[in-house]
């Protein structure tokens, strides 16, 4: 349900992709799975992911690969600290991850020049390549998302989620 300016809630219309299949089988219950929100979205995500993840398969670049790449585009010059914490990537996975992108000559990792225990990462000009082509790809894949759900709701997803940021993690 969504408020309008004007009137009641309304339920949005439900779109489906592909025709309902009639089954011999009893659908089976949801019980309290069906008033979790995170259950839906777990659901969401994993076709989400898979969708993007054969997307990117095309260039070899897996979805985090190209997060990294695109922050790091974004923001010139970016401390691998400050993309850990934008993307929330454990900082160890994060390093990895830029060690392979380094390895395929698709980003750099130069000492700053106001800390020299930090690392300022850039593009090389390889990366900005594929990059281009990876947007490519993934503004295919966000369509295919909006014709899944709709312009309205995929609109009113991107809004409502887009701002959410998990709580720091407590070390104890």
């Amino acid at each position: 349900m969504i408020r309008t300016r004007s009137a009641e809630p309304r339920a949005l219309p439900f779109r489906s992709a592909a025709p309902t299949r009639r089954s011999s089988r009893p659908a089976i219950a949801l019980d309290a799975l069906g008033g979790h929100l995170g259950y839906f979205i777990r659901r969401v995500q994993v076709w989400v992911f898979q969708d993007f993840i054969r997307t990117l398969a095309r260039i070899d670049i897996s979805p985090a690969q190209f997060s990294v790449l695109v922050v790091i585009s974004a923001n010139r010059g970016l401390s691998q600290a400050e993309l850990a914490a934008t993307l929330g990537i454990e900082r160890a996975r994060l390093v990895r991850l830029l060690h392979g992108l380094e390895r395929r000559d698709l980003i750099q990792r130069l000492q700053s020049s106001g800390d020299g225990r930090r690392h300022a990462l850039h593009l090389t000009p390889q990366g900005r390549t594929l990059l281009k082509r990876a947007k490519t790809l993934a503004a295919q894949h966000e369509r295919r998302l909006v014709e899944k759900l709709g312009v309205e709701r995929h609109s009113l997803l991107l809004h409502a989620l887009r701002d959410f940021r998990p709580a720091p993690s407590v070390r104890q």
